[in-house]
């Protein structure tokens, strides 16, 4: 399957992005989603989850409340909402995917998307 991330640019502290995900080659319903971001100079941390079906979410702690994942297998499409950014969300946010079960380790991915800038002004 092929990724592409879009939807991020620049926006003010406690604002709002929806970051999006298009896939294509395969069938989405077949690989379970994730959302993992990248700032400079740091490791690539994982930011949200969804099972095959969407059924199931998962998040870290300091995204629980302000991010949902949700995904559209008719159209093939992942989203990530992102309200009330605050400045240390700055990162490249990648969309990701396996045919495993759900994970938080970037490992557990076998595709990924080229990443979408998000920054967020104090």
């Amino acid at each position: 399957v092929q990724l592409q991330a879009s939807g991020g640019g620049l926006v003010q502290a406690g604002g709002s992005l929806r970051l999006s995900c298009a896939a294509s080659g395969r069938t989405l319903s077949g690989y379970s989603m994730g959302w993992f971001r990248q700032a400079p100079g740091k490791e690539r941390e994982f930011v949200a989850a969804i099972s095959r079906s969407g059924a199931s979410t998962y998040y870290t702690d300091s995204q629980k409340g302000r991010f949902a994942i949700s995904r559209d297998n008719a159209n093939a499409m992942v989203y990530l909402q992102m309200n009330s950014l605050k400045p240390e969300d700055t990162a490249v946010y990648y969309c990701a995917g396996t045919t495993r079960g759900v994970g938080a380790r970037p490992y557990e991915y076998e595709y990924w998307g080229q990443g979408t800038l998000v920054t967020v002004s104090s």
